[in-house]
């Protein structure tokens, strides 16, 4: 992904409604994104659109993903 794609994917990681959303997606970007395959990351570019509620009942596991695209994307956040 090129530098200012991913600035700009960062700052609507940290402007979020949610501080939890905001600390996992920050954190993830940090220290995992620039890991991961492309696929990877377009699925993380995904999940970064889901509006905040929905998004962390994925992250701390009240919900489960069903899209194997963004399930194991879903796997990491929870971890990190």
């Amino acid at each position: 992904m090129e530098r200012a794609a991913y600035e700009r994917l960062r700052w609507r990681s940290i402007r979020r409604g949610m501080l939890e959303v905001d600390i996992a997606l920050t954190r993830f970007l940090d220290e995992q994104f620039q890991s991961l395959s492309a696929a990877e990351q377009q699925a993380f570019v995904e999940l970064a659109d889901f509006e905040d509620l929905e998004l962390w009942h994925l992250i701390s596991g009240q919900e489960v993903c069903e899209d194997p695209r963004l399930a194991p994307i879903v796997a990491m956040l929870r971890k990190s």
